[in-house]
């Protein structure tokens, strides 16, 4: 898990900040949630990496990160996630999400990767459901 994240920041930003970092091909699951009514991030990320050497050389390499591609003076912390670790966990955690709603934008979705490219998120097992906050639906 990835805190302190700058709120500006967009998926693809921080895709982008990874793979300069060295980190290319090396994860295969990315989740930047996104505030559904300001569209800001909320300045975390989960990202589960290939192997624990991966995982050990990213905390050492971006724990204290500041070097951010736009103005910020957030300074990144790395930490496990829990309870979920490894690909299959964090699938099954969101592919029956209303994330995965059609109403959701592509950009505020986990994605999963495969020899660092995209591929297709696994389906959901079940109808998804629209986005809420208490009652109020949204985005739709």
């Amino acid at each position: 898990m990835m805190r302190n994240l700058p709120n500006n920041y967009t998926r693809d930003d921080l895709l982008q900040m990874i793979d300069s970092q060295g980190f290319a091909g090396r994860y295969d699951f990315v989740y930047f949630p996104i505030d559904f009514r300001t569209h800001a991030a909320l300045g975390y990320a989960f990202l589960n990496l290939l192997t624990p050497e991966d995982a050990e050389d990213f905390r050492r390499s971006m724990d204290g990160f500041s070097r951010w591609r736009l103005p910020s003076g957030k300074v990144c912390s790395v930490a496990w996630s829990h309870p979920h670790q490894g690909l299959q966990s964090h699938v099954e955690r969101y592919r029956n999400s209303p994330l995965f709603h059609v109403s959701v934008p592509d950009e505020y979705r986990p994605v999963v990767f495969e020899d660092g490219r995209r591929v297709p998120f696994p389906p959901p097992t079940k109808k998804i459901k629209p986005p809420r906050q208490g009652t109020e639906r949204m985005l739709v």
